[in-house]
């Protein structure tokens, strides 16, 4: 019986003459759908990336700014009123003005180029003006001339209202 089982089983078992090879348009199309789908979920990444981007900097941008915006009002009013503590107000400003612009920098280099780069641009610009606002507040004195102090201001709430009219409203 075993004999006659083996003999069945060799019989069934012919071989198939020729060459294996894939079906080309079943691999192509595998491929195609294989590089949209690679394609689609990377593009999910950059954009998930860029939201949270634009978010985390955005966000952040008022309250940080925001303190800059105050101190620099008191040295102003400092400065206008001859007040004694004119020189302790004009250094403060001066340190969060930097401060500021540190901290807006560190975000968009933390966001390593998630951010859009037009909005990008305007942070660095923030950047720029905070920082020579910074300088030309801690070259005031009673006695200079307030031009260069009031075209530094100027720049900065210029850069600031860019940067907030380009982040989304929350």
């Amino acid at each position: 019986m075993a004999v006659a089982t083996g003999l069945l089983v060799a019989g069934c078992g012919n071989r198939v003459d020729g060459t294996a090879a894939p079906n080309a348009a079943e691999v192509s199309a595998y491929k195609t759908e294989a590089a949209a789908s690679s394609a689609a979920a990377t593009s999910s990444r950059k954009a998930a990336a860029e939201a949270k981007a634009i978010a985390d900097n955005c966000n952040q941008f008022p309250g940080i700014t925001g303190v800059g915006v105050s101190k620099y009002n008191e040295f102003v009013d400092a400065h206008d009123s001859n007040a004694p503590d004119y020189v302790p107000k004009r250094d403060a400003a001066a340190g969060v003005l930097e401060d500021a612009a540190n901290q807006v920098e560190t975000g968009v280099n933390q966001a390593a180029g998630a951010l859009p780069g037009d909005l990008a641009g305007k942070f660095t610009e923030y950047v720029n003006a905070a920082r020579a606002l910074a300088g030309a507040t801690r070259g005031m004195t009673y006695t200079a001339p307030v031009g260069a102090l009031n075209d530094a201001s100027k720049r900065v709430n210029d850069a600031r209202n860019a940067v907030r009219d380009s982040c989304p409203a929350r």
